[in-house]
């Protein structure tokens, strides 16, 4: 972006002007945040300095909330818009640990089971041959025994269409033998194409466990760096995340090659199958499948791990932020479409809380929430006059009828704010409890249960159960669902009801009080059940034995909707229900979709169109819908061919070009200025026709590339089409 204007062009005021300037901005490189922000005038600093020494031995609260309100003042709002990019850092590092542990958790009984199983198989070889270094690295040593040969080998089931969720549990599980003392190498399906061949996947090896500089494909040195190095004390193991994208020749002969060296190295296969365990078979040779000694693992489905993770972020203590309930349905939708990854809900989740710090000024109070010792009410501290109106101006706050009579109602509603997900977030797991009997997800019930607009007790109360058909949102309610499927449950089932939401309800008394109330009659249920038959007349006592249980059976289903009915009447009042909640919920799901779904070509489009808003020059922000030679020539170009319809004239296109570039009366401003201002410097001349004619094939091609324009045919040499027109 070229200048707007020269040093000969500066006001004589310039040198007072450029010296406070600068005094503004010695004081502001304390901050580096301010440093690529436009510097306050002198006057109002030396006006905010001497303010603050007219204050006399304030309280600490009202210093900094003095300080604050007067440095976001100079700086427009800068200073809160960076101070939430770091609350946003602050509550997304505590969303994505608490993610990542809840994916360790999950993997961990998985991981323990493949790591003994290692060391045990290990050990069973150890103890059958032992071999000095001279034997070891023969190139066929004569093997005692036909299972010498065989490869112990761990088939994972992942259970994913797609490999995004895959590469990080790989991982994971490396990092976990890693620190077991195990030597791990893990190959990529890459790694086994028949262009490298077996060679290299035995590159790629020897590089991981010998050295990086490796280049030649033989196992001896691998037998040699495992005898020599001391390092055969520990088992080595090959991890190959993704064997049904593999080269299954490559795949088989590599398998071939290590089961010769079986007892010199003993080498583990870990390999990830999506599909089914026995999807080798479709892809190894029946040699290869003959020296393979395996042992089958199963990790968590897609599903439950995307329970445990809702579970922990939205419904245990975590962050403070959530979602609403058009968000959520959103999220899910996006979720189910991108094949059931995890990753994907992530990176939704991700674009909501950055787009909640971005458009909601009240969002840097989270920051308390992330914080067990601090009270959401100390957050108002950093709160200005034009916050704190906009607080009392939100549509819950109107909605409620809530005046702003005095600052120090906010914290006692934060404070309820930041205590009422847990009574809700209790009772949707125990509805989740309930429908795992019918196999229903938690993100499904997470979705209904933050509906402002549901109707829980017209809708299920116990009476209209068994003749309601109605739907909500076009499909059958999941809570709906969870009510009908108590009528099927078992004793046993019922019990093992009742243990769990005993367990979740026990720091809750109004609810666990109502739970208690109902193993009496849980009791009762079980004794119908196990009663002694009359040796005398047992069909008679059967059948009568059997009516009495179902008529139990009845009153305790009848019961347990009672408990679930006073939940939800009672405590099942969504985030959005709740004033003051645009704080921590964001709301806004066209921002969310349109961030998730993109529109690259519009928002080049519109770039161009607006350049100086985006490089915030001072030469172009002023301009209005005047052209200047100082924008960038893609800008330029591409704002003259609005001018024209679906067709482009070459020629025309480029004298409009030419005269932005070089105006007419340049030559003639250019003498009366070299005239009347001697001692200044000299305007920059206008440029030559042929850097002209570079510069507009350069943008040209640029908006080409962009997409925006097609280039000529041979039919119509000299003209151009747009392909995208702005709307």
């Amino acid at each position: 972006m070229a200048p707007s204007t020269t040093v000969a062009d500066l006001p004589p005021s310039s040198t007072t002007d450029s010296f406070n300037s600068s005094a503004a901005a010695e004081e502001n490189d304390i901050r580096p945040f301010f440093v690529l922000h436009k510097a306050s005038s002198g006057s109002k600093s030396t006006a905010t300095v001497k303010a603050k020494r007219r204050i006399e031995s304030p309280s600490p609260k009202l210093a900094k909330r003095s300080e604050i309100e007067s440095a976001g003042e100079e700086k427009g709002g800068q200073f809160f818009s960076t101070l939430r990019f770091k609350v946003f850092e602050t509550v997304w590092s505590k969303i994505d640990n608490t993610i990542q542990g809840v994916l360790r958790d999950s993997n961990s009984k998985v991981f323990c089971g493949i790591h003994d199983w290692i060391w045990e198989s290990f050990e069973s070889i150890r103890s059958s041959e032992a071999l000095s270094l001279s034997e070891a690295v023969r190139s066929y040593p004569v093997l005692s025994q036909p299972s010498s040969k065989q490869l112990f080998t761990a088939l994972v089931l992942t259970r994913n269409l797609e490999m995004v969720d895959d590469l990080s549990t790989f991982e994971d599980l490396g990092s976990h033998l890693k620190s077991q003392g195990c030597h791990v190498a893990k190959l990529s399906s890459t790694d086994f194409s028949a262009k490298n061949g077996v060679g290299g996947c035995l590159r790629g090896l020897l590089r991981q466990f010998v050295m990086p500089t490796v280049d030649v494909a033989d196992v001896t040195i691998l037998a040699s760096w495992y005898r020599e190095s001391g390092n055969d004390k520990n088992p080595v193991v090959v991890i190959v995340d993704d064997t049904e994208r593999c080269s299954g020749s490559v795949l088989s002969e590599l398998i071939l090659i290590l089961s010769e060296w079986a007892v010199k190295v003993p080498v583990f296969i870990i390999t990830g199958v999506s599909t089914a365990h026995d999807a080798p078979r479709k892809i190894l040779s029946a040699s290869a499948l003959q020296r393979l000694c395996a042992t089958r693992f199963t990790l968590s489905s897609p599903a439950e791990r995307m329970d445990a993770v809702l579970e922990a972020v939205f419904l245990k203590p975590c962050s403070g932020f959530t979602v609403s309930h058009k968000v959520a349905l959103c999220m899910r939708s996006y979720f189910l479409c991108q094949d059931g990854t995890l990753t994907s809900f992530v990176k939704t989740l991700k674009i909501a809380c950055l787009q909640h710090f971005s458009l909601e000024p009240l969002s840097i109070m989270l920051e308390h929430f992330c914080q067990d010792n601090q009270l959401p009410g100390e957050g108002t501290a950093l709160l200005t006059e034009a916050t704190m109106k906009h607080a009392f101006d939100l549509p819950s706050v109107t909605r409620n009828k809530i005046t702003r009579s005095t600052c120090e109602m906010l914290p006692q509603f934060l404070l309820d704010l930041q205590r009422m997900p847990n009574p809700w977030s209790i009772v949707v797991l125990c509805i989740y409890e309930a429908g795992k009997f019918d196999k229903l997800r938690l993100l499904d019930i997470f979705c209904e249960t933050l509906d402002p607009e549901a109707r829980y007790l017209k809708y299920f109360s116990p009476p209209a159960i068994l003749n309601s058909q109605s739907n909500v949102s076009g499909r059958t309610s999941v809570i709906r669902r969870v009510l009908r499927k108590l009528r099927d449950l078992s004793p046993a089932q019922l019990s093992s009801l009742l243990k769990s939401w005993e367990k979740l309800t026990a720091e809750f008394s109004e609810i666990n009080d109502k739970v208690m109330e109902l193993h009496p009659f849980m009791r009762t249920v079980e004794a119908a059940g196990q009663r002694p038959g009359i040796p005398t007349s047992p069909k008679k006592h059967a059948s009568r034995s059997h009516s009495k249980l179902e008529k139990e059976l009845k009153a305790m289903t009848d019961k347990v909707s009672t408990v679930i009915e006073f939940m939800l009447r009672e405590y099942m009042k969504p985030v959005e229900t709740v004033p003051f909640h645009e704080i921590l919920c964001f709301k806004n799901v066209d921002k969310l979709q349109s961030a998730l779904l993109g529109d690259p070509r519009g928002r080049i489009q519109s770039d161009l169109l607006e350049s100086h808003n985006i490089l915030h020059c001072m030469c172009c922000s002023q301009r209005g819908t005047t052209l200047l030679p100082s924008m960038h020539d893609t800008s330029i170009l591409y704002t003259l061919a609005q001018e024209h319809a679906e067709v482009i004239n070459l020629h025309d296109w480029y004298q409009s070009f030419k005269t932005i570039l070089s105006p007419r009366n340049s030559k003639a401003k250019t003498t009366l200025k070299s005239k009347k201002r001697k001692d200044r410097c000299e305007e920059p001349e206008a440029p030559a026709e042929a850097s002209i004619q570079a510069r507009f094939c350069r943008a040209v091609m640029e908006l080409q590339i962009a997409g925006l324009i097609r280039m000529p045919s041979k039919r119509r040499p000299d003209f151009v089409q747009r392909v995208a027109f702005s709307t």
